[in-house]
């Protein structure tokens, strides 16, 4: 699954990247504070940028709360349960059955980590895509009232699809990958009119050829999120 994601991108290049407006700018730097995240956790629920259609870009939460929770602690339960939707069985879900026709975003990233299983062993691997320093993952959006404090919350999920050869080999376990799409495919995802089968078609893994990973060190979840040496690849004289 996809839960420790990478925002290593100044709020100026995430601007220019899905707008190039002024305010745009100042949106990124908001939400950013123009602090690079190498390592984003989903299970501390963090603000995040996500493009959305009616504007370009906005800071949601990660870990999807439907707009028909009821209260505080029912919300709190299934934000742990939403931070993943899985494309196979998202149009079926309560949760999800409605973002996924109406509330499609895109969550940026700079690549994200998964683990590889061998025996007792957990090898961390950084992926990336080629040639993109910042990609579009595709993910669904919702906004709960909490009736209590009169608060507005948005939030969203990243969608899971079947791993291609690259991915399946790291996430063995699994057998998972975040749905990412093609740059042509950005603006047809956000449309609100598009079909079931259409949304299907845009959920399918991405080619591994264009896609890029390496092993990192044990320790990058220890390290402050702001540390570029998370990112540092593993030399094959560590590994051995």
């Amino acid at each position: 699954m996809c839960f420790y994601n990478s925002m290593s991108a100044k709020a100026t290049k995430l601007a220019a990247r899905y707008g190039r407006n002024l305010s745009i700018v100042e949106i990124a730097e908001k939400i950013l504070k123009e602090q690079e995240q190498y390592r984003v956790n989903a299970f501390s629920f963090p603000e995040y940028p996500i493009v959305t259609p009616d504007q370009e870009l906005q800071s949601f939460r990660w870990g999807l709360i439907p707009f028909w929770i009821k209260d505080e602690k029912q919300a709190d339960e299934i934000k742990r349960m939403t931070l993943n939707a899985r494309a196979d069985t998202i149009f079926s879900k309560p949760s999800f059955r409605e973002p996924i026709m109406k509330k499609r975003c895109i969550v940026p990233s700079t690549g994200y980590f998964e683990w590889r299983h061998e025996g007792d062993k957990k090898i961390p691997f950084y992926i990336n895509v080629k040639n993109e320093p910042i990609f579009s993952m595709a993910g669904i959006y919702d906004t709960w009232l909490d009736k209590t404090t009169g608060e507005i919350v948005n939030t969203f999920s990243i969608i899971t699809t079947d791993a291609n050869p690259l991915t399946d080999y790291i996430h063995n376990t699994k057998h998972r990958m975040p749905a990412i799409l093609s740059h042509e495919d950005e603006e047809k995802w956000l449309d609100p009119a598009l079909s079931k089968s259409d949304i299907e078609q845009l959920l399918l893994p991405f080619p591994a050829d264009q896609m890029d990973a390496y092993i990192i060190e044990n320790d990058f979840l220890k390290k402050p999120a702001d540390d570029p040496t998370i990112l540092n690849k593993v030399s094959e004289n560590k590994r051995l």
